[in-house]
């Protein structure tokens, strides 16, 4: 049966140095929950203290109502997949993920049929009797994936699983944990710092920086409407542009350097005429002919044009004599020297507390 996860409180102190600061958490039965942030801000000790495997400084982690903050890893009832692989590299396909159920001593007339059946949703039962030497590493990973569901465990974590792969088999390989997961309805803890990885499977997603979360919540939740600067540019390119809050009627009126903008809604934190920060996807902008004033629309000339994956990504100067990024599908309709007008409604005008963040993916008008 999943299992609810429940961190009250945690706190993780190595010497001087402190790692989680008080993380309080809870991950509903049967969900896939990222653990999402940068080297260093604590995802991955938190993972471990999940797992039995690094202890608390202070505070509790319970599955369901039983608090297992002192038990052993095996004692919890966990499965759990590394970045590493750490496959036994003496033993077999099948040996490496029988192993599991012989050290829980399991039946051995159950073994084999059981064995038979994760090879199988893995897609390696034809290489059962090879060695992990004579895998792929994706394949490698396959395996340390089946070893980890074999003993059907009450929680599954994983720690950065594919970030030793290639960009292909990471997205066949995600894909596939995803399905394997949500079939066996196994409660999932997945760390990386890898935002398409997240986008793509999660239930749920948690920002993490500085030993602490930023922000939980659906994929296009964190994605849309993130809640300050550090999340929305972490979560991909943004346009940032300061902006002053003028009033709010019926609509968020902001004043910015490159012009007027409306916004359908502001934190309540930020005040009439207070300083805040306005962000905007590239993909948000509409790329239309200049034409008539109109509202949260803005004219300019196209500084430079390249190719990103399947978009076509513009940087256009304003008639202000600032910088937009926007993007557009497919070869894109503009080239540099082109004048356009870029617009945006105002549900993508996202308004943050002011910052003077300049972190990678921030385009600063």
């Amino acid at each position: 049966m999943a299992v609810k996860v429940t961190i009250d409180n945690v706190k993780k102190n190595f010497g001087a140095t402190k790692v989680l600061d008080g993380v309080s958490l809870e991950i509903e039965p049967g969900s896939l929950t990222f653990l999402l942030g940068s080297s260093g801000c604590g995802k991955t000790t938190l993972l471990r203290i999940i797992a039995g495997l690094t202890g608390v400084s202070s505070g509790r982690v319970a599955f369901d109502d039983q608090d297992v903050t002192s038990m052993s890893p095996r004692e919890r009832q966990i499965g759990m997949v590394f970045q590493s692989y750490a496959l036994w590299p003496h033993m077999t396909v099948r040996q490496n993920v029988e192993f599991g159920l012989k050290a829980r001593r399991a039946d051995p007339a159950s073994r084999t049929p059981r064995v038979n059946e994760i090879l199988d949703a893995v897609g390696l039962g034809q290489h059962a009797d090879r060695k992990p030497a004579q895998l792929s590493g994706g394949q490698q990973q396959r395996v340390a994936l089946a070893r980890a569901l074999v003993v059907k465990p009450r929680l599954l974590l994983l720690d950065e699983p594919l970030s030793n792969l290639d960009a292909g088999l990471r997205v066949q390989l995600r894909e596939l944990i995803r399905d394997l997961v949500k079939e066996a309805g196994i409660t999932s803890i997945y760390v990386t710092h890898d935002q398409d990885e997240a986008m793509s499977v999660a239930d749920e997603i948690v920002v993490m920086k500085g030993g602490g979360i930023l922000q939980r919540g659906a994929p296009r939740e964190i994605y849309n409407r993130p809640q300050t600067v550090d999340i929305a540019t972490f979560m991909g390119e943004t346009n940032l542009i300061d902006a002053t809050l003028l009033h709010v009627n019926g609509q968020v009126n902001l004043n910015t350097p490159i012009g007027q903008l409306v916004a359908s809604e502001w934190p309540t934190a930020i005040g009439h005429d207070a300083l805040a920060t306005v962000a905007i996807r590239p993909e948000s902008f509409r790329i239309t002919d200049p034409g008539a004033s109109r509202s949260n629309a803005f004219t300019g000339s196209v500084h430079h044009s390249s190719r990103r994956g399947l978009w076509s990504r513009h940087v256009v100067k304003t008639d202000s004599g600032h910088e937009l990024v926007a993007l557009e599908p497919g070869l894109g309709t503009i080239a540099p020297g082109d004048r356009c007008c870029l617009e945006v409604d105002a549900e993508h005008v996202v308004v943050l507390p002011s910052s003077d963040a300049g972190a990678p993916g921030v385009v600063k008008a």
